[in-house]
C-alpha cells in the first residue's frame, strides 16, 4: 500500500521563475526505506518539504496516508518526523536535552497543553533508543555535533511518527559519529517498522536496509531503482558530470 504518492508535481519557491522540482511522480510503499541522491541543487530538500507540506506544490497532487497534503497537512504532519539538514545549537543554548526532545510531543499534545507523565515516559524512551539518556539534564549546546544529532533524532521519535524524512542526517559528522548514527537509523527503521525517506550525498552513507535509490538532477527524478543498479548506471555518472568512459 502506498503511504506517499506524488503525481505530476511541481513546486516553485515564492519569487522564483521556474519550479525547483517538476513533473515528479513517486510512489512509496508503507515500510520502504528510500534514499534520495543527486548533485547540489537537484531538488532533494524541496522534495522532502513538498511531501510534508512545508512547501506548497503548484501543480499536481501530493497524498500522504491516503489524503491530500493540501487538505490534511496539519494532521498528516503529526505523523511525519522531519530531521532538518545542518541544524545545530549554539554552545550557549540553555535548553536541556530532555526539553528539546519534548518539543517533538507538541504536535501530539498541543502547544498550550502541559506534558503529563506519559509524555515524559515517551521522551525517556526516545532518549534511550538513541543512546543519550545520560545527557537528559545537560544543556543541548554543550553536546558534540554527533550527540546533538542523536538528540534531534530522539525529538523526531518522540513524535511517534509513521514516516521519517531525513535530510542529510550524517553531514558534518566525524567518521565515528557518522557510523554510529547510520547504524542507529537502520536499527530504528527495523525495530519500529517505519517508512523512511533519506536524502544523502554520499554513496557510503546509503544504509544496508535501503532497497531503493531515487536519483534527482535538475529538479527531476531521472532514475529510480535498486541502489546498486542506479549507482552503476550511465545516468548516475552523467548526473554527476563523470565521464562515461572513466
Amino acid at each position: 500500500m502506498n503511504i506517499i504518492n506524488l503525481e505530476n508535481v511541481d513546486t516553485i519557491y515564492e519569487g522564483a521563475d521556474l519550479p525547483t522540482i517538476r513533473n515528479i511522480n513517486l510512489d512509496i510503499e508503507r515500510g520502504e526505506f528510500v534514499c534520495v541522491m543527486g548533485p547540489n541543487g537537484a531538488g532533494k530538500t524541496t522534495l522532502l518539504e513538498t511531501i510534508n507540506g512545508l512547501l506548497e506544490h503548484t501543480q499536481g497532487r501530493v497524498s500522504v496516508f491516503g489524503k491530500t497534503i493540501k487538505q490534511d497537512g496539519t494532521e498528516a504532519r503529526k505523523r511525519i518526523g522531519y530531521l532538518l539538514q545542518n541544524f545545530s545549537f549554539d554552545p550557549g543554548e540553555p535548553f536541556l536535552v530532555k526539553d528539546v526532545v519534548m518539543m517533538g510531543r507538541v504536535g501530539r499534545i498541543g502547544l498550550l497543553n502541559t506534558p503529563d507523565e506519559k509524555d515524559w515516559e515517551i521522551v525517556r524512551k526516545a532518549l534511550d533508543s538513541v543512546g543519550v539518556r545520560e545527557f537528559e539534564n545537560r544543556p543541548i549546546g554543550k553536546l558534540s555535533g554527533g550527540e546533538q544529532q542523536k538528540v534531534l533524532l530522539a525529538r523526531v521519535l518522540a513524535q511517534e511518527p509513521d514516516i521519517l524524512l531525513l535530510d542529510e542526517p550524517l553531514t558534518n559528522l566525524d567518521l565515528k559519529a557518522k557510523e554510529e548514527l547510520q547504524e542507529l537509523i537502520e536499527k530504528i527503521y527495523e525495530e519500529k517498522h517505519l517508512t523512511v525517506v533519506m536524502v544523502t550525498h554520499d554513496v557510503s552513507s546509503i544504509p544496508k536496509v535501503s532497497s531503493r535509490l531515487v536519483l534527482m538532477n535538475g529538479g527531476e527524478i531521472v532514475l529510480d531503482g535498486k541502489p546498486k543498479q542506479v549507482i552503476e548506471s550511465g545516468v548516475w555518472r552523467s548526473s554527476y558530470g563523470l565521464s562515461l568512459e572513466g
